[in-house]
């Protein structure tokens, strides 16, 4: 079982900017997809941004263009820059590592214990 640390959250204003970063206690390559994800109160997970090894990115329609998600194997660290922030944006945001285990696709993923950032109007 891998495990994932989350840092980078807070407090801040809307279009102010912030960095999260995930540390993972195995090599980020060793998974088939990194990802950020978030949760606002109320609402389901949703995915915010996602990169394989192969280094094909995902993002959420909307945070296209104002998030960046990247990593560093050689720190095994996973990161998303968030620029232009909204009040949209206030979520628990959670790293989230997956990997496929069999020839039929099966998966098995961690997840950290998730990082607060609130955005102010």
């Amino acid at each position: 079982q891998v495990q994932l640390v989350e840092s980078g959250g807070g407090l801040v204003q809307a279009g102010r900017s912030l960095i999260l970063s995930c540390i993972a206690s195995r090599h980020i390559f060793s998974f088939d997809t990194v990802a950020w994800y978030r949760q606002a109160p109320g609402k389901q997970r949703e995915l915010v941004a996602a990169i394989t090894d192969r280094s094909t990115t995902t993002y959420a329609d909307s945070v296209k263009g104002r998030f960046t998600i990247s990593r560093d194997p050689a720190m095994n660290t996973l990161w998303l820059q968030m620029n232009s922030l909204n009040p949209e944006d206030t979520a628990v945001y959670y790293c989230n590592v997956r990997k496929v285990v069999n020839v039929e696709g099966a998966t098995a993923e961690s997840w950290g214990q998730g990082t607060q950032v609130t955005v102010s109007s």
